[in-house]
């Protein structure tokens, strides 16, 4: 197996979660080669050494460009704000690196777009940190509705919230800029949302929506006065699917109490299955069948048979975390570029999912229904 060289751009909360799982994916899977730790990159000079040293990589800079360019750098990973995936990404197809970009995939549908038609043109390999998604209860969830365990898919109900923006006196940041975070919560969580909704139901056709900013101002950090916040702080949506069902979604970045509140429920003709992020080892699923007096839901905890939990443990009910669900991210993303091939999710399935938020920002701020 050949192995790779990663650069890595950004040191905060998801860079530190790369750079766990690049270098737990060869020690996790046999089937990947391990990963030399190239490169990486921060802010000032001082943090990037230090973090280099804390992590392994085997060397550190704090230029992005130096980076992306490097002979020894095969994959580039941007974990980033925002606001500078764009520039970091179009460089790096440019220069003929594989691609791992933390979501959202850009500010606007445009730059995603842009960097979607990028990657097609280039033809290098491209993932996105939809890590949920990767999720060994998620899968078999997939399967069992892929089975017709529950029926046909009548309606999808979702929401995800968190309280990170609930209260007023928290000082106003870039992400209350649309230039620098884009969309609020729909950039933030909501996409998660999305990603889950159309992962196990399929496409939406069309939706309608509403948003709304639950602090408007916030105080500048300085003391100066207060910034305006210029994203929505919730979202809700009402969607139906190109197969015919219906769905709901809603989202919240003011939502006191909740911590990484991903919950979805797919209903069916003949039962229905639900999820909770913060409870992420669990699937509960009810079918309609059997005595009426021994019906009720029943919980599968996730255990070695529903792959690839037994790679980390082989006893059901110790439980995966989210570091190993971006393991599980990244050890798709080196197979499908050691076989040549597109992983999942990737520019393209992201870019389908900016089309959906964007469509709710601008069913919200237009008061119409909007056509995918």
């Amino acid at each position: 197996m050949v192995t790779l060289g990663l650069g890595l751009i950004g040191t905060g909360f998801m860079g530190k979660a790369h750079a766990l799982a690049y270098r737990a994916a060869a020690a996790v899977f046999s089937d990947v080669a391990p990963v030399r730790l190239a490169c990486l990159c921060d802010t000032p000079m001082a943090t990037a050494e230090q973090a280099s040293a804390q992590f392994g990589f085997a060397t550190a800079t704090d230029d992005w460009r130096t980076l992306v360019t490097a002979p020894e750098v095969d994959i580039v990973s941007i974990t980033t704000p925002n606001a500078l995936h764009k520039e970091m990404a179009l460089a790096a197809i440019a220069a003929g690196k594989h691609v791992h970009c933390e979501k959202p995939l850009a500010l606007t549908l445009e730059d995603a777009i842009e960097m979607e038609a990028a990657v097609r043109r280039a033809g290098v390999r491209t993932m996105v940190g939809y890590n949920y998604t990767h999720n060994p209860a998620v899968t078999h969830a997939r399967r069992l509705i892929a089975e017709g365990t529950i029926g046909r898919l009548v309606h999808f109900r979702g929401w995800v919230d968190e309280d990170y923006q609930a209260d007023p006196a928290l000082p106003w940041t870039w992400r209350a800029q649309r230039v620098h975070a884009g969309l609020g919560t729909l950039g933030d969580l909501g996409c998660h949302l999305v990603s889950m909704s159309q992962l196990l139901m399929g496409e939406i056709d069309s939706l309608i929506a509403d948003t709304q900013t639950v602090h408007p101002t916030r105080p500048l950090p300085d003391g100066s006065g207060h910034g305006t916040v210029e994203n929505e702080d919730t979202a809700s949506a009402i969607l139906r699917y190109k197969n015919g069902a219906q769905g709901t979604l809603c989202t919240s970045r003011s939502a006191w109490g909740r911590k990484n509140k991903l919950d979805w429920e797919v209903h069916g003709t003949k039962g229905m299955i639900t999820f909770s992020q913060e409870r992420l080892n669990e699937l509960q699923i009810y079918v309609n069948e059997g005595p009426k007096a021994q019906q009720g839901f029943r919980t599968i905890l996730t255990g070695p048979e529903h792959a690839p939990y037994g790679e980390f443990c082989p006893a059901p009910g110790h439980q995966l975390g989210f570091g190993d669900l971006k393991t599980i991210e990244v050890a798709t993303f080196l197979r499908a570029i050691a076989a040549g091939q597109e992983a999942a999710p990737n520019f393209t399935d992201a870019l389908a999912i900016e089309h959906v938020i964007h469509a709710i920002d601008t069913s919200a701020r237009e008061g119409c229904r909007v056509t995918l």
